[in-house]
This record gives structure tokens, sequence and C-alpha cells, in this order.
């Protein structure tokens, strides 16, 4: 027997919301995985350990109440969190779009990152009159 339409609703916001935050707890947080380098095994790894126990969840509650309108917005909200997760993960974070397989290459690895950056040498006080010269 389904649940009344009102509070199948209801209930499936509440599933929702616990599907949210299984990825929450699961993923580190969106703007962490956009600034690691595109394509991070770490965080596929936890996206789908997220996505699979939310998906548990979804089909458990689901079942025990005997409602599809249940299973429906938690699968949605298990897709959508999945998909999120997975394109911060996937897009380079300096202009939000996906990387070439030869662009993927140049920007390093998951454990080594990207090459880095040369800069000038820096010393503190130079050319200051200020009796901190040595």
């Amino acid at each position: 027997m389904a649940l009344k339409p009102d509070a199948g609703v209801l209930a499936g916001l509440a599933v929702g919301t616990v599907v949210f935050a299984i990825h929450s707890n699961a993923t580190p947080p969106q703007a962490d995985i956009q600034a690691l380098p595109a394509g991070t095994p770490d965080i596929d790894v936890a996206e789908r350990k997220a996505t699979w126990i939310s998906a548990g969840v979804v089909a458990g509650i689901s079942l025990l109440a005997k409602d599809p309108t249940i299973f429906l917005i938690g699968s949605a909200a298990t897709i959508a969190m999945a998909l999120w997760t997975r394109n911060s993960n996937w897009a380079e974070s300096v202009g939000g779009r996906y990387l070439s397989p030869s662009e993927a290459a140049q920007a390093g690895t998951g454990s080594t990152g990207p090459a880095p950056v040369e800069t000038e040498a820096y010393e503190m006080f130079q050319g200051n009159d200020s009796g901190f010269n040595r």
C-alpha cells in the first residue's frame, strides 16, 4: 500500500536529503574536488562508493514504504549527486572545460599533480635603506 501523495513526496524529499548527506560525508567538498587535478582516481572511488550506498538506501526505504514516489525522488537525487561530483572531478578548474587526452597527460598524474611553476628569487628588504640591511 503506497503512501498518500503528499506524504510520499515529503518522504521522497527526506530520502533525497539523506542521499545528499551520504554524498557530502563520503566525498570532499565540491570546491576541493575542483581544485584537484582533473580525473583524480580517489575522487572517482569515493563517488562510486557514495552512489552505491545511496542507491541501497533509496531502494531499501522505498521497498519498506512500498511507495514509488520515494524511489523516483531518491533515484533522481542519487543520479544528480553522482553527476555533480563526476563533473567537478573531470572538468579542468581553470576554464571549467573537460581535458583532452593530451591535456590530461600534461596536467600531471594524481600523485604528482601539475608541473611546478618557477618564480623569481625574493629577498626581504631588498634595496631598502631602513637599517635592516645585513
